[in-house]
């Protein structure tokens, strides 16, 4: 998927994570309907668990099960890594992860041991880099066909699969027609996380196990009830759109004015040039020009503002037991260039909690 994703998976040995070891001893978790959940999900309590980076476990003292819950955000999602790094570093390393969207792509990175190569790419990335990496086209059923970005992702992950990862992770994606909630649990890391982050309209859809998946930020955006089913005790939820602030007010008059007809004229195309311009004019539509939106903005503003509704109506109802909300409102979704920036401010929110996050694991224990 990306330049990060050039070098070849590491297999090694299968592991097995201590959560899932104690399925054997616990009843497993009923699963949601239509959800592809991993036969040993089950309730954990305080168990000895151990952290994996790069390939290498190492043991922590007995605690609560942590279960990192990684939401939706497009470019803002880079924030988790900063939020991954903090988190490790002070003890507090995930034993459980579910994932949607971008949150998919960071916490499957993590749990194969290659959070390392994914911040590389992303801090080098520049406007032009990124293009390189589009395959627009006018013929499939997403605006981008992905496949430069999936051949990437499947060349250093390889054949991995969910039953080799040190620990249990899900990567959530919605089923096109029924709109069903799929829980990748089993099967190839790489064709998950692509399934989870294609954005309708922008990627194609992906088809894995005779469905057709895209993104799963339209249906859990911050996916607190997989990592909770998944076996966690404490769940850590990471929300990325917390931030935007006066977004889902109602302006209860308004209406045209005469700047509107000088807007108008300016945006329509002029000539066959303007309609049929190749794939150069079709990239410069994709992000569109000053005082006016693109095509992508579009399309992903549409879908952040659904995720939003859908994110404080889903977490109203099943909470996280701590909530880090990195302050991402001057990042734009499509801002991909900008993930040192992000990277940054999600260490940063990440300090802030630790103090709350130790509180909270107190609780448990």
């Amino acid at each position: 998927m990306f330049e990060f994703l050039t070098r070849r998976a590491r297999t090694g040995d299968e592991a097995v994570s201590p959560l899932e070891e104690m399925s054997t001893q616990a009843p497993s978790a009923a699963p949601r309907p239509e959800s592809i959940v991993p036969a040993g999900a089950h309730p954990t309590g305080d168990v000895a668990v151990g952290h994996v980076e790069a390939g290498h476990v190492s043991q922590r003292p007995t605690r609560p099960g942590i279960g990192l819950a990684l939401g939706g955000g497009a470019a803002r999602g880079f924030a988790h890594i900063g939020v991954l790094r903090t988190l490790v570093a002070n003890g507090f390393a995930p034993d459980v992860i579910a994932g949607t969207s971008i949150g998919a792509l960071v916490g499957g990175c993590y749990a194969a041991g290659h959070l390392d190569d994914l911040e590389q790419w992303a801090r080098t990335l520049t406007r032009r880099r990124i293009f390189g990496y589009l395959d627009f086209s006018l013929a499939g059923s997403g605006l981008i066909g992905g496949s430069r970005l999936a051949t990437r992702l499947r060349e250093t992950l390889g054949k991995i699969t969910f039953d080799q990862l040190p620990i249990p992770f899900a990567a959530i994606a919605t089923e096109i027609g029924t709109g069903h909630e799929i829980w990748l649990t089993r099967g190839h890391l790489a064709e998950a996380l692509q399934a989870s982050y294609a954005l309708p309209g922008i990627f194609s859809p992906v088809h894995i196990g005779g469905r057709w998946l895209m993104d799963g930020a339209l249906v859990n955006p911050v996916p607190i009830s997989a990592a909770r089913a998944l076996g966690a005790r404490v769940i850590i939820g990471v929300n990325l759109n917390a931030d935007l602030v006066g977004r889902g007010a109602t302006i209860a008059s308004f209406g045209s004015d005469e700047s509107d007809d000088a807007m108008v004229e300016a945006i329509q195309p002029h000539g066959l040039r303007g309609l049929f311009g190749g794939e150069r004019s079709l990239k410069r539509q994709f992000l569109g020009a000053p005082g006016r939106p693109g095509f992508s903005t579009v399309m992903v503003e549409a879908f952040n503002i659904m995720q939003d509704r859908i994110t404080r109506a889903r977490m109203a109802g099943d909470p996280a037991d701590m909530m880090i909300s990195p302050r991402l409102g001057r990042l734009g979704l499509i801002d991909f260039d900008r993930a040192a920036e992000a990277i940054a401010i999600g260490a940063e929110a990440a300090k802030r909690a630790l103090e709350q996050i130790g509180e909270v694991i107190a609780a448990f224990g």
